[in-house]
């Protein structure tokens, strides 16, 4: 197996591999800045991968400012341009993106997790009766020491096992987005709203902000290619630490 080969035996999904060789051929000089890389077939025939495992690849690179999508000629190499924020419009999560970045330490506290009743509106998001059982994880990221974000996930309760069994995740060591897709629950889709709020106290005292100060709220429901809703979560963002990012390229332009 050579290096860039895919590695059908590890847990890293097919498309995060995809990523990473991709991104060592950019930093290699191997796809030089603004060329094209190969084309979505190109890309299947030579890491035999599906079409769509390639382009939720492509998707990534592009969420990270590493690759610009031109309409009508192809994906070219791209010199990211960003502060090194969070591209909230990517399918990768917080951790996946800031490693993405990789020019910030980052540190996860699990401040708890497990079975609850889910709160009524997670219920309606997931489309299961109120009342209903499920997961729930909080957790503090810190950015270089300084808290960042406040998050809590909520998840079914077909995930329950799966989640509770993940002792990496549980204790801040692994990203939760990779076991889910793992365990089958590939994001097919997401819609985040956001907006301007003012934190909890204990929210607040996580974050080490005041409670009158409005922070960023932003709330996430997460979908399978399928369209089964698996993972809904609550962050709040200090966006002086943590820039939120949002990339546009424009598609089927006249």
């Amino acid at each position: 197996m050579t290096a860039e080969a895919i590695d059908r035996q590890s847990t890293t999904p097919y498309y995060q591999q995809l990523v990473a060789v991709l991104e060592q051929r950019i930093a290699k000089g191997s796809i030089p800045l603004g060329d094209r890389l190969p084309s979505e077939n190109e890309l299947c025939a030579e890491f035999g991968l599906s079409r769509a495992t390639v382009r939720q690849a492509l998707q990534l690179m592009e969420s990270r400012g590493l690759v610009t999508r031109v309409p009508n000629r192809g994906v070219y190499a791209s010199e990211p341009t960003g502060e090194g924020g969070w591209g909230i419009q990517g399918p990768e999560g917080f951790l996946e993106n800031a490693i993405g970045h990789q020019n910030r330490s980052v540190q996860t506290e699990v401040l708890r997790h497990g079975p609850v009743i889910l709160p009524a509106h997670v219920c309606r998001a997931l489309q299961v009766p109120t009342d209903s059982a499920g997961f729930e994880l909080v957790r503090l990221r810190s950015l270089d020491g300084v808290p960042a974000l406040y998050s809590i996930n909520y998840s079914p309760s077909d995930l329950v096992p799966v989640i509770a069994g993940a002792k990496d995740v549980l204790a801040g060591q692994a990203s939760l987005s990779e076991l889910l897709s793992s365990a089958g629950y590939a994001l097919g889709g997401a819609h985040r709203a956001i907006r301007a709020v003012s934190p909890s106290p204990e929210i607040a005292e996580a974050l080490q902000v005041s409670e009158s100060e409005p922070i960023l709220h932003i709330r996430s429901t997460s979908w399978t290619p399928a369209g089964k809703r698996f993972d809904i979560y609550d962050t709040w963002v200090c966006s002086d630490v943590i820039p939120l990012e949002v990339n546009v390229s424009v598609t089927g332009a006249k």
